[in-house]
């Protein structure tokens, strides 16, 4: 018996490495493949050069996936030019729909969510480069953010609890210093402050006192040589973008296609990070301490 039952497994595992062998051998006949209508169709798998990627070596990977019609459907891949992962994202009917991911250029994840179409919804996780938690959203189906949300300093420890209600604060707000110490409460009702039942319980650390000048330079516009590893770029929202050499450029939150309140990343003539600036409200606020964990 204990026979018999070796000979069909051994017939079973030789039938499915047959179908995998068919299978796989069915892919490469269909990849990039067209229909009667010129419409793509099948598994594609798309390599440089491209002219709306450039950095990319001759023949590298730039993304894969499948089509249905000329629409790309289920998971695609993209891949940053030093062959790791830049996002996973989930199609329909050729537009973003499902679960997401996307990876900064060292293969630690970016951000993680799922897209609908033009909106975030459901569960929505952002990470620091240096792969600490940074953003816990919860977005409700009209990507409207509702319910608990959390950030994250980048040691990550908890830095603002606050929850929302379609998209306006709603009770307590507590805030905390980067060793974790309750620095703030504050009580909100509709998206307003009651200034009587909020309060500062520690004082604000130097390096957050930043009083804008309203002469300060403006934060710079997007260059050509910088792109997001979003699905789009975010004219109002948070963005990371990158420059030619995979570096991070600029980071935070843009209004209008400019940095508001965030970091712009500069580097000298060796590549090496030599200053962070910091800009409030859209202009320059001062500098930021480089770190060895900032120059990886």
């Amino acid at each position: 018996m204990r026979h018999v039952f070796a000979l069909f497994c051994s017939a079973a595992l030789l039938l499915a490495g047959n179908s995998l062998a068919q299978a796989s051998a069915a892919s490469q006949d269909t990849l990039n493949r067209v229909d009667e209508l010129g419409r793509k169709v099948g598994y594609w798998r798309n390599t440089a050069p491209l002219t709306d990627k450039p950095g990319y070596t001759e023949g590298a990977l730039v993304e894969e996936g499948r089509y249905n019609g000329g629409k790309r459907v289920g998971l695609w891949k993209r891949y940053w030019p030093n062959g790791k992962l830049m996002s996973e994202v989930t199609y329909n009917l050729g537009r973003p729909k499902g679960p997401y991911v996307t990876y900064y250029p060292s293969g630690k994840v970016e951000e993680q969510g799922t897209w609908d179409l033009d909106r975030n919804t459901g569960k929505f996780q952002r990470w620091h480069p240096n792969g600490q938690l940074a953003q816990e959203f919860i977005f409700n189906a009209y990507g409207v953010r509702d319910g608990e949300q959390k950030y994250y300093h980048e040691n990550g420890k908890l830095a603002v609890q606050v929850r929302i209600e379609e998209g306006k604060e709603d009770g307590t707000l507590k805030r905390y210093t980067a060793d974790g110490q309750l620095q703030q409460v504050a009580e909100f009702n509709d998206g307003v402050i009651n200034a009587a039942n909020s309060k500062y319980i520690r004082s604000v650390p130097k390096a957050e006192e930043v009083k804008v000048d309203p002469k300060a330079a403006p934060a710079p516009a997007v260059t050509a040589n910088e792109v997001t590893n979003a699905i789009a770029f975010r004219e109002n929202g948070f963005n990371t973008l990158y420059d030619r050499q995979l570096r991070i450029s600029q980071q935070g939150e843009f209004v209008n296609g400019r940095l508001f309140d965030g970091k712009r990343y500069v580097y000298d003539s060796n590549g090496i990070l030599s200053r962070i600036q910091v800009y409030k409200g859209g202009r320059y606020a001062g500098d930021a301490p480089v770190t060895e964990e900032d120059r990886r």
